[in-house]
């Protein structure tokens, strides 16, 4: 009997490492595509900023292939889903982000490649790729087809494309109707409206993006559903993201909980009673190697190691670059100075050090953020003038602003606009933290 039982204990374990193996072994793709210096149509200031920035934390998070493609002509783009098919044939879980130009025609979506023309509505199926073309290019992923789009923008074409029986919306992406089991997509503002590139490095969707894809655990339809109150929150309401599609009961999230402890079936092996045609009673069917549940369940998650360890091996800069973009897009004080004494990659500290210095500088802020009350009568003692006062009290808090989303743009020209010399110093090292 104990030989019989010993057997068991063995054989609950080898399929216990089976399905740990299974779980390590679950393939994730993905693919980025930022499209900004377009030939024919406005430019867009911070699209290669979202994928460069998007395309880190899907490296930093574990996906085993990240293929990201900037300023993609239409040969090159449809190319490229064509090998991002191939890619996710045997994937389980397959993402695609676009930040560009969308637009909308009859009910038909497409995202628009830096070289098209589009002066007649038709030309859209020559020069343009239909989003109906990466959802199906995602049919063969097995558990979830994520597609995540921030191209509800303005259309720029609407002027010029003369309807040949079809009209093209003015902004924004249409709804959709049918997307397929297994999969979502997101918009990252609802059908007929347009999203913003906002004011700083990254646009609002993608700086909500950087902030909750990577939540360990966390099923993606309610990270999803935290990006929305984000942009909701970061534009005052104009931008609300919508979703659509639909999947099972189970949850599903981009990044796995490692803190959660694997089952330990041995126990029920163990514990449960013998078969009938065995002929003892049941006290041997108390096994010892399983005294306490702790105990077991301390031990049998060792087969899932691998899949644990697998971040570690990450490069450190792709993850010390995507934590950069999210806290220039959001300064935290506190968390740059935890950013400081944390950063691996060597060639990163100089740019989190100005990114410091920028908020110590020669004026002492309380936690709160405002200048120190005694700083303004200090200005006022040295300059003796009130309209001296005046100047530095605006350009401190215009600095302040600027901190929250940094431009070298804004900050060149705020240099020469500066009148408070006593904060130069600290307009200059904000440049420099921006700055690769």
């Amino acid at each position: 009997m104990k030989l019989r039982q010993l057997l068991i204990y063995c054989l609950c374990l080898v399929v216990g490492a089976m399905f740990a193996d299974a779980a390590a072994a679950e393939r994730r793709v993905a693919l980025i595509v930022g499209n900004s210096a377009y030939k024919n149509a406005s430019t867009l200031s911070n699209t290669i900023n979202d994928s460069t920035a998007i395309a880190a934390l899907f490296k930093s998070i574990g996906f085993e292939v990240v293929i990201s493609r900037n300023d993609l002509g239409v040969v090159e783009f449809k190319r490229t889903v064509r090998e991002f098919l191939i890619t996710a044939e045997n994937a389980d879980m397959a993402v695609v982000y676009y930040a560009g130009h969308g637009l909308e025609i009859s009910g038909t979506n497409y995202l628009i490649p830096v070289d098209a023309r589009l002066s007649r509505d038709y030309d859209v199926d020559d020069e343009a790729i239909s989003l109906d073309r990466i959802i199906w290019a995602l049919q063969p992923v097995r558990r979830l087809r994520l597609i995540l789009l921030d191209a509800c923008r303005d259309n720029p074409f609407a002027a010029k494309l003369r309807s040949a029986g079809r009209t093209p919306a003015r902004g924004g992406l249409a709804k959709l109707d049918e997307v397929g089991a297994d999969t979502l997509v997101a918009y990252a503002a609802k059908a007929g409206s347009i999203s913003y590139d906002g004011d700083g490095v990254n646009s609002p969707y993608a700086i909500a993006l950087l902030r909750h894809l990577a939540e360990p655990g966390v099923d993606i339809r309610i990270t999803l559903g935290r990006v929305r109150d984000a942009v909701i929150a970061m534009t005052g309401g104009r931008q609300e993201p919508f979703i659509y599609g639909s999947l099972g009961g189970a949850t599903i999230s981009l990044v796995p909980d490692t803190t959660r402890v694997a089952p330990a079936p041995p126990v029920a092996a163990a514990t449960a009673p013998p078969p009938a045609s065995v002929p003892i009673p049941p006290k041997p069917v108390l096994v010892s190697p399983a005294p306490a549940p702790p105990t077991v369940n301390a031990a049998v998650p060792k087969p899932p190691l691998p899949a644990q360890s697998a971040p570690q091996t990450v490069d450190p800069c792709v993850r010390d670059e995507a934590r950069l973009a999210r806290l220039r897009a959001n300064p935290a004080p506190e968390e740059i100075i935890n950013f400081q004494r944390e950063v691996a990659c060597t060639r990163l500290r100089p740019q989190v050090q100005r990114l410091f210095e920028s908020f110590a500088g020669d004026t002492a802020l309380p936690s709160g953020g405002n200048p120190a009350p005694q700083t303004v009568p200090k200005q006022q003692a040295q300059n003796e003038s009130v309209r001296s006062e005046d100047t530095c009290t605006r350009d401190t808090a215009r600095l302040l602003s600027m901190r929250a989303e940094p431009t070298l743009e804004a900050i060149t020209k705020f240099e020469k606009e500066l009148g408070c010399e006593r904060l130069r110093s600290q307009l200059r090292r904000l440049r420099e933290s921006v700055t690769p």
